[in-house]
């Protein structure tokens, strides 16, 4: 199986390889684990190590918030807009009948292989038939197929909630999922992440520790990370 190195260091060891090429990765966790950090490293390591497009689709944060804030981690997404090699698409939720189109056009126009979809929670504020909203998100993982893109998408876990994602079809529709928790242990908060699945491939089995600093997400894979929920 041909796999699409992340760009995030110790996630491929975890992911024994990195994400299958052309799968979906849903990356979902509470509120403050890192999900757009993570995203954005996906999206600027893929574009400057492995000479991958891509395209970043915002539900939520302007294009602006996200490049400013991938500016502390030394990623300039604007300047890789200019050489033609990504694209931003901020797109407004009330206006999301024609977003299929936009995202389509554009990764074709690019020649994108990789895309971030940040983030499919976003569209259940705006969704508000269940029916309706599943429709969406299966229709938006059958276009991402038949481009042949390697995905991160992105979903919220409520805190305090049991699932994995806000509405329960997000971890169906992915290839894969990797759940990040932020938590309590003992005095202090702990970052780990687990690989939950990968469709059609083994994976770490355990929760690792991650950090996140001024270089971006790091995860240790050798070492075992230890959480008490609250």
């Amino acid at each position: 199986m041909e796999r699409v190195k992340t760009g995030v260091a110790g996630l491929d060891e975890i992911l024994h390889g990195g994400i299958p090429k052309h799968h979906q990765a849903l990356i979902t966790g509470t509120s403050g684990t890192g999900k757009t950090t993570f995203c954005c490293q996906f999206m600027h390591e893929g574009i400057k190590r492995y000479n991958d497009n891509g395209v970043y689709l915002s539900f939520e944060e302007p294009a602006d918030s996200i490049t400013e804030n991938a500016k502390t981690f030394g990623w300039d997404f604007k300047s890789l807009e200019k050489s033609g090699k990504f694209s931003f698409i901020r797109y407004d939720p009330y206006h999301i009948e024609d977003v299929f189109d936009i995202l389509e056009s554009t990764i074709r126009q690019i020649k994108a292989t990789r895309v971030v979809v940040d983030s499919i929670s976003a569209l259940g504020l705006h969704i508000k038939d269940e029916a309706e909203l599943r429709r969406m998100i299966f229709n938006l993982s059958i276009i991402l197929r038949k481009l042949k893109c390697t995905s991160m998408l992105v979903s919220e876990i409520v805190h305090g909630t049991p699932g994995l994602s806000r509405y329960g079809v997000e971890e169906f529709v992915a290839d894969s999922v990797v759940v990040l928790y932020y938590e309590r242990l003992q005095s202090t908060f702990s970052r780990a992440v687990q690989i939950w699945k990968v469709r059609g491939s083994d994976h770490s089995q355990k929760l690792h520790p991650y950090k996140i600093d001024q270089t971006g997400v790091t995860v240790y894979p050798k070492e075992e990370a230890f959480i008490k929920r609250t």
